[in-house]
């Protein structure tokens, strides 16, 4: 469910982005959704704490982060929030809207590779057929009226864009332990700011009050919920089976485009819709389990007690479940139905 609402939180920003696009220069827009989405995380966490301060509980039950996450802070919000917009501003400008629409789709398949290959995350069979469906809709999606030209600059900018995203969806999914909300903050305001300074370098203005507060409403939910939204599903399913899930981003961007723009609903997007939702129905369906073994792990991020998680507490250790405090994983072998998930990165 995190991954299907992040897809279509995020899906609904194209179209409505676009409707803003013609009154705005891209590196503003793209400055403006990014700070509505920051701002809105930062609400969001100061409500948090207050609300529970207010119910005496803990104001913050899961892992913050810390010195050593920095880097990897720096490189999600280097690559996701600019060097990902700017390559593709650079790179939809030299295609046409059909082949855009089609490069942008290598973000979910580039995604589950880097996820495959670089971090051992796993995909058996029948998840892969399930994905590769999912994929094939979106591939369709972007084919939509037939094959259009394409330079060779665009192209690579867009497939550069659709490598940072990429990159950027594995190296969160590294951060999904530690505070959600403050990763995404993080990031959407480090984005933010690089992206409307550098809007204000080339000579962009603050447009009109009512414009920029509908971009920026627009960033909270489709880049504020979306990627927050996001971040919980890389926690619990792994980075290559969220890009299935979000891959679903472009169908329901074309059927609010549809209704928006009175644009007919085709065969194309029907066949898409028809692919992705089978490919989604067999990914909800599959279960991965086998015996496996974790090696003794010691980190810090929320839990309850179960199976991975039957360790004691000091006397300093937080009340009450789900809490976070650094605790000992012992070696354990065991089965049991799991993704790719933080605690299952073990080699099939």
């Amino acid at each position: 469910m995190f991954g299907l609402l992040a897809a279509t939180t995020f899906g609904l920003s194209a179209p409505l982005a676009k409707l803003l696009g013609a009154r705005l220069p891209p590196l503003l827009l793209a400055g403006l959704l990014y700070g509505g989405a920051g701002a809105a995380l930062t609400i969001f966490g100061i409500v948090r704490v207050f609300g529970g301060a207010a119910r005496g509980g803990a104001a913050r039950r899961e892992a913050p982060l810390g010195r050593r996450d920095l880097p990897l802070l720096l490189a999600v919000t280097v690559l996701g929030g600019m060097a990902g917009p700017l390559l593709m501003l650079f790179g939809l400008a030299r295609v046409s809207a059909t082949a855009g629409a089609l490069l942008l789709n290598l973000e979910g398949p580039l995604t589950a590779l880097v996820a495959v290959a670089a971090f051992g995350e796993h995909l058996g069979g029948r998840s892969l057929r399930a994905t590769a469906l999912v994929f094939a809709g979106a591939v369709l999606l972007g084919v939509g009226g037939g094959v259009a030209p394409v330079t060779p600059g665009g192209a690579v900018a867009l497939a550069g864009a659709c490598l940072a995203w990429a990159i950027d969806n594995n190296l969160t999914q590294r951060l999904a332990l530690r505070d959600p909300i403050a990763v995404v903050r993080a990031k959407t305001l480090g984005a933010a700011v690089a992206l409307l300074t550098l809007a204000f370098a080339f000579g962009d203005r603050l447009p009109p009050r009512r414009l920029a507060l509908e971009a920026v409403a627009l960033g909270a939910v489709s880049y504020g919920a979306s990627v927050l939204l996001d971040a919980y599903a890389l926690r619990l399913l792994g980075a290559a089976r969220e890009a299935a899930y979000f891959a679903t981003a472009p169908f329901v961007g074309a059927l609010l485009g549809a209704a928006l723009f009175r644009e007919p609903v085709t065969i194309t997007v029907l066949g898409a819709g028809a692919l992705m939702l089978a490919g989604v129905a067999a990914l909800v369906r599959d279960r991965h389990a086998h015996l496996h073994r974790h090696e003794t792990l010691e980190h810090t991020h929320i839990h309850a007690h179960d199976a991975h998680h039957a360790h004691g507490h000091l006397p300093d250790s937080p009340a009450g479940e789900p809490h976070a405090h650094l605790h000992r994983h012992d070696a354990i072998e065991h089965d049991h139905p799991h993704t790719s998930d933080a605690h299952h990165r073990h080699r099939h």
